[in-house]
């Protein structure tokens, strides 16, 4: 199952309290003031962890918190610190504040980190001669996980285009195919190996239809695991089998990409024409073309593997030309 919104609860450890103790001896009567401080309470630490996809556990567990700091004792013994709680996270995670909507941090890439709530101090002990203090309570919040998926590629195109088929012809992904639309229902991820030491990550999410960006089927939910690509291969159903035109699918899924964000709608993206195998993709391709109107693109037949070595040389050439970016 792929998790990509949850809600937790985050309280870091309280600091432990300062010790209020006086030594006596035969010598001193009166008492020596010798209590120690408490400790300060463990933070609670969000990590980006390569080895985590998605936040399905955070399903079953929502509420963290981490060791509080130990009192202090007679002696001038300082009380232990709390340990710091580590919590995992996928890389590409938006931390945000529940109540607020507030960014608090994005984790992007592997071993990014954040404190993401303090650990009380601890409590001053009567060792230096002032009065004993308890120790602080640790911070507390209840947070909001949202995944952008990171990938090189993003797959975008209509239910049915051939996504699915294609992400599994060029790596190891085995999404759910069929011939229906709306088969994938979660976005998947799938390394390419281009050349012997080179390798991408391409992820293809669930098929967009008009009005995605406001919502409807699900699409602003998917949308956003494409924010962080380099670059778009928006895929085409040629053969039009769901009898949609192909030109018009082009104009209406851009216009969807525009209005989510300008900011994705201005990233490279490389059509494909896939579907090239069956016989009515030739007629439908010779109007693609003069509609299109110069601009480059590319045929494949993600089910007989047609062109797919020629496509996979133009991502190589089109993420070294953004690789900076």
């Amino acid at each position: 199952m792929f998790i990509d919104e949850v809600r937790i609860y985050v309280k870091a450890g309280n600091g432990g309290d300062g010790c209020n103790s006086l030594y006596r001896d035969r010598i001193i009567r009166l008492g020596r003031p010798d209590g120690g401080f408490g400790g300060n309470g463990g933070d609670v630490i969000l990590e980006a962890d390569g080895n985590i996809h998605t936040l399905l556990d955070f399903q079953y567990q929502q509420h963290f918190r981490a060791p509080s700091g130990l009192h202090g004792s007679s002696n001038h013994k300082k009380g232990a610190r709390g340990e710091a709680l580590h919590i995992k996270v996928p890389p590409g995670t938006l931390i945000k504040d529940d109540s607020t909507g507030l960014i608090l941090r994005d984790l992007v890439k592997l071993g990014d980190s954040v404190v993401i709530a303090r650990g009380g101090m601890g409590g001053r002990g009567n060792s230096r001669g002032r009065e004993a203090l308890k120790g602080e309570p640790g911070e507390e919040k209840t947070l909001r996980f949202e995944l952008k998926l990171v990938a090189d590629v993003g797959i975008v195109g209509y239910p049915n285009a051939g996504k699915s088929t294609l992400i599994s012809k060029i790596s190891s992904a085995r999404p759910k195919i069929a011939n229906y639309p709306f088969t994938t229902k979660e976005p998947t991820l799938g390394v390419v190996k281009l050349y012997e030491n080179e390798v991408i990550v391409v992820s293809d999410i669930p098929g967009l239809i008009e009005g995605a960006h406001k919502g409807k089927g699900l699409g602003h939910k998917f949308l956003r695991h494409i924010e962080r690509t380099k670059i778009l291969l928006h895929l085409i159903d040629v053969a039009a089998i769901d009898y949609r035109d192909p030109y018009s699918d082009y104009v209406k899924l851009n216009k969807e990409l525009k209005l989510y964000s300008a900011e994705l709608a201005k990233k490279p993206q490389m059509i494909v024409l896939n579907k090239i195998d069956c016989p009515q993709a030739k007629e439908n391709l010779r109007a693609f073309r003069k509609k299109l109107r110069g601009k480059k693109f590319l045929t494949i037949s993600a089910a007989t593997g047609e062109g797919i070595k020629e496509m996979l040389r133009e991502v190589h050439k089109e993420l070294k030309k953004h690789a900076k970016d």
